[in-house]
């Protein structure tokens, strides 16, 4: 009994340096995404059109999310909550995280399940684990980790952290492998926004390895063109992007049935659940283009709704950056910040033909158990980040007046 009392008091302290406006951001992000994914998802799951021909209950994929959000809302609750911030700043913790995942992305070209043209998930039965989406979290670590030891001799000499940069370069190319374009776009984005934010500049990571990847990488996919031996679905999102209308029974039959949601929705929308592109003519409804089925049903200010609340996610995660003097926590707020706001980037510009379709998550919002764990980890660390922000602003207010009342009693 006394443990449980214990537990309550520690958490009623905690609470006090918890950062509610992302919390509470984050929570509407989650049940928005829960009632969306039942109503992109219903009629196709009665039809079988989303499980192999298999009929199913119209509630089967708002169960199955319903269960991720739940695990997610726990795995929030205790990194916020109950880790210690300084237990990624060991050594030891850093190389088993790097050690599992690269393991885990090894073990995904072996026995990994082949979706979309992507090998990039492992069954476990209850879900589809995607290895490349918890990658994204270990190297916002890894690198923040690094970095923070190294500066500033790593501003004037890139080669200081050689070996960390090789195994982060032998990460991205285990996903690549995976023929995951659009997880290894991502995974770039983070890498490079926190090398810059940290004073690596440009000139500094076009040295040594990575400049020698990024024109392997030109040449290869240069050769892969020229001579035709580039995949037929990334040729086909590469040639649609002009005009999909063009082919819209073909290679442009996502796109322009997206488009067609977003535009029938106008100001107000259909209403929640009166959708008409979800009923067959929109593929992936509830993963990919469930901004679509948003914007459809809810209109241009439920789709706008949805864009400010993960706009100000990314926002906060910039402010704290600039709240904080330690670079552990700067390159961790960036790291996440970029991880959120590149992922809404590539699917809002690829289901509305800005960008070539990359099947790339909307965050918080589509169907899928990897991507809804990697982004509440996330969310968690930005949490725990925020809480110790927030305790050292305490520490340091209380050693300041503690300074100050010192003289006072001998005066």
């Amino acid at each position: 009994m006394s443990n449980l009392k214990n537990f309550f008091r520690y958490i009623g302290r905690m609470s006090k340096f918890i950062d509610y406006p992302l919390l509470i951001t984050y929570v509407i992000l989650c049940l928005i995404g829960l009632v969306m994914v039942y109503s992109a998802s219903m009629v196709a799951a009665t039809k079988g059109t989303l499980t192999g021909g298999i009929e199913v209950s119209g509630t089967y994929f708002y169960n199955r999310q319903l269960i991720y959000v739940i695990m997610s809302f726990i795995v929030v609750f205790f990194i916020a909550f109950m880790l210690n911030i300084k237990v990624f700043q060991q050594i030891k913790v850093q190389m088993w995280i790097m050690s599992i995942m690269f393991v885990l992305l090894c073990l995904t070209l072996v026995i990994g399940k082949n979706i979309n043209g992507s090998k990039s998930w492992i069954n476990l039965g209850f879900m589809n684990l995607q290895a490349s989406e918890l990658l994204k979290i270990a190297l916002i670590l890894y690198i923040s980790y690094v970095i923070s030891r190294k500066l500033p001799q790593v501003r004037e000499k890139l080669k200081v952290i050689r070996q960390p940069i090789f195994l982060i370069l032998a990460c991205v190319g285990l996903v690549l492998l995976q023929r995951d374009i659009g997880q290894t776009l991502l995974i770039l984005i983070i890498i490079v926004s926190m090398f810059l934010f940290a004073g690596i500049g440009v000139q500094k990571l076009l040295k040594g390895p990575v400049l020698l990847v990024i024109i392997s990488f030109i040449v290869i996919a240069g050769f892969a063109l020229i001579t035709g031996l580039m995949p037929h679905y990334l040729k086909a999102r590469f040639s649609v992007l002009t005009n999909p209308f063009g082919s819209e029974s073909g290679t442009g039959y996502h796109l322009s049935n997206s488009l067609m949601a977003i535009g029938n929705g106008g100001l107000f929308g259909r209403g929640l659940g009166n959708g008409i592109m979800k009923l067959g003519y929109l593929p992936e409804a509830h993963t990919d283009f469930i901004f679509a089925v948003i914007c459809e049903e809810l209109g241009l200010l439920g789709g706008l709704f949805v864009i400010c609340l993960l706009f100000f996610i990314v926002y906060r995660a910039f402010m704290l950056a600039s709240k904080t003097p330690s670079y552990f926590y700067k390159l961790i707020c960036v790291g996440v910040a970029s991880y959120i706001g590149s992922q809404t980037f590539v699917n809002l510009g690829g289901i509305s033909a800005t960008i070539p379709l990359t099947g790339v998550p909307l965050p918080f919002i589509s169907f899928g158990g990897s991507s809804m764990l990697s982004l509440s980890i996330a969310m968690g660390l930005l949490l725990l980040v925020a809480k110790q922000i927030k305790m050292d602003e305490k520490r340091a207010m209380k050693a300041k007046k503690q300074k100050v009342d010192i003289p006072r009693q001998y005066n």
